[in-house]
């Protein structure tokens, strides 16, 4: 590989490490939590179906909920990025009424933070606590910055892969721009993914100290993301369960982080 490659390829790898990783510690969870855990999510699989609850219902619980979530989210988030000059903490919380799907997301639209939750998911929920626990692991997601890490990432993985495919080329004497481009469009796909799992643990950890501290149970709450569903929906797309999947590991994070609760441990950023 030439030099100016080797350069780029060295920059690109240390644009994606910069934006790995998580932003807060995550709880290690002993053998006690991943028992229980392991004994929640089987409890919770072998749960019949659910009543759906009526629209007016549903509305009810998401106002009460958002009502008590939303304060507490905020000022979380002031005091979590009180170092970072201009973070917007001011999210707009509400039900993604268009939404046909069971689902729930956080986003960003015109630079404002957002968290919807759709009709569905709202009359398939059995409590308050698994609304709080939906709403406050989306809150997760603006404190640990995921989708600011995975833009990073996804554009360090395009560099990376691209240069890697220019280089290759051209040292065969023969540049392929469309097989650079391909190349490009795999990496960014790939560094975009590669800390999905850790960004929704970190969110499981922000989202139960949220909903505890707004007085809701966690514990009961997550047993909402243990329940056998499928990845995707009649259409093809990625499910709630498809983008947070369900195993007794983010059950086992929840059970680890209420421990720290307890004892009073705070909430530690990286080093």
């Amino acid at each position: 590989m030439k030099p100016i490659f080797r350069t780029l390829a060295a920059l690109a790898f240390a644009a994606g490490l910069g934006a790995c990783g998580t932003t807060f510690q995550l709880p290690e969870p002993g053998q006690a939590q991943s028992q229980a855990a392991t004994r929640m999510f089987a409890d919770a699989r072998s749960q019949g179906p659910r009543k759906t609850l009526s629209a007016a219902a549903a509305e009810r619980r998401f106002k009460r909920v958002a009502a008590r979530i939303s304060p507490v989210g905020r000022k979380y988030c002031e005091t979590l990025t009180a170092e970072r000059s201009n973070f917007d903490c001011n999210v707009n919380i509400g039900i993604d009424r268009k939404m046909e799907q069971r689902n729930a997301y956080f986003t960003y639209r015109e630079d404002k933070p957002v968290i919807r939750i759709s009709m569905p998911m709202l009359r398939d929920s059995a409590s308050d606590d698994e609304v709080a626990f939906i709403l406050s692991h989306e809150y997760g997601h603006l404190l640990g910055r995921h989708i600011e890490k995975q833009k990073q990432q996804a554009l360090a993985g395009a560099l990376i892969l691209g240069v890697i495919t220019a280089a290759a080329t051209a040292d065969s004497g023969y540049y392929d721009p469309s097989l650079v481009s391909t190349s490009m469009d795999v990496g960014a796909a790939a560094g975009s993914t590669a800390y999905s799992q850790t960004y929704e643990l970190e969110s499981d950890t922000l989202g139960t100290r949220i909903a505890h501290a707004s007085g809701y149970d966690p514990v009961e709450g997550a047993r909402f993301f243990a329940r056998p569903e499928a990845a995707r929906t009649e259409a093809g797309r990625l499910s709630f369960w498809g983008t947070h999947p369900p195993d007794a590991k983010r059950l086992a994070t929840v059970l680890a982080t209420m421990e720290q609760i307890d004892a009073k441990v705070e909430l530690q950023k990286v080093q």
